[in-house]
């Protein structure tokens, strides 16, 4: 079975490029920390995966993902190589999602344009609540 599920942050904003067949690719980078503390730097490490979407779900990635966004993704993990023009022979590991839910709310980082931070502006619909009858 090839499966792999990884949740962290967009370490670069997403890249879309179309093939020759008109299918549409979207590329980003997604930061995942190590859950162990290096003890030489008392830091954290970070490992960087390779994601490819496409399609729909490439257009949805483009859409609502930026640079340090949180994201989780279900995927496949792929292994591919091709020639360099130096003539050198390249490998790549990068994993192919299969789906992507995205973490960050969608205007967390806003503010400067108005829009609400860490939450929905009223234009999507919805309008914030706080009613103690509620029951959640």
């Amino acid at each position: 079975m090839n499966k792999v599920i990884l949740t962290g942050n967009l370490a670069d904003d997403p890249k879309t490029s179309m093939t020759a067949g008109g299918v549409l690719k979207c590329t980003f980078r997604l930061a995942t920390q190590r859950k162990y503390i290096n003890p030489q730097t008392g830091q954290r490490e970070a490992d960087f995966h390779n994601i490819v979407a496409w399609r729909q779900l490439a257009d949805n990635c483009a859409k609502y993902l930026a640079k340090g966004r949180k994201c989780s993704v279900e995927g496949t993990i792929q292994y591919r190589s091709y020639d360099a023009q130096d003539g050198s022979k390249r490998y790549v590991t990068e994993i192919v999602a299969e789906s992507v839910e995205f973490l960050t709310p969608r205007y967390q980082n806003a503010g400067q344009d108005g829009q609400p931070v860490g939450g929905y502006a009223q234009q999507d619909g919805f309008v914030p609540v706080d009613d103690p009858e509620l029951p959640f």
